[in-house]
């Protein structure tokens, strides 16, 4: 498969992973203070996972194709030699946290969640938010060759 193409689906995926969590954190969490509902909440989260999980799949199946195009495969992952191994052992990092989140999410608050708790979905949405922010910064320097440090 093409580069290019490989770049437009995860790019694809990356407007769906990002714009969603930023509608989930400015759009969304500030309606369910507001009126004091988590259903609000848990409604966008069953309907925006049919998509986000998906997109998510994708950028991780074109992120690692892309990966061994540049010339990184997983052997050199987190050897922090080159910029371009590096911008790519960063986002896995990013990934790997926005993992470890999601499971919590799903595992430790999800199914405990009421007006009281609130605070720790928050905690858990605003993270993979910026994680997802992160994320796409991080890809923009691949552009250039990787990050400098």
């Amino acid at each position: 498969m093409s580069h290019h193409l490989l770049l437009v689906l995860h790019l694809i995926g990356a407007c769906i992973w990002v714009g969603g969590h930023l509608v989930l954190s400015v759009g969304i969490l500030p309606e369910v203070y507001k009126k004091k509902d988590i259903s609000i909440l848990l409604n966008f989260e069953k309907k925006y996972e049919k998509i986000g999980m998906p997109a998510l799949l994708i950028m991780l199946i074109t992120g690692v194709w892309m990966a061994y195009q540049f010339g990184v495969p997983v052997q050199d992952w987190f050897q922090f030699k080159n910029p371009m191994e590096t911008a790519i052992s960063i986002k896995i990092i990013l990934l790997l946290a926005t993992l470890a989140f999601a499971l919590s999410a799903q595992i430790r608050v999800i199914p405990h969640l009421s007006y009281q708790n609130l605070n720790l979905m928050t905690f858990h949405i605003i993270s993979v938010t910026i994680l997802s922010l992160l994320f796409l910064i991080t890809g923009t320097y691949l552009r250039y060759g990787g990050v400098n440090f």
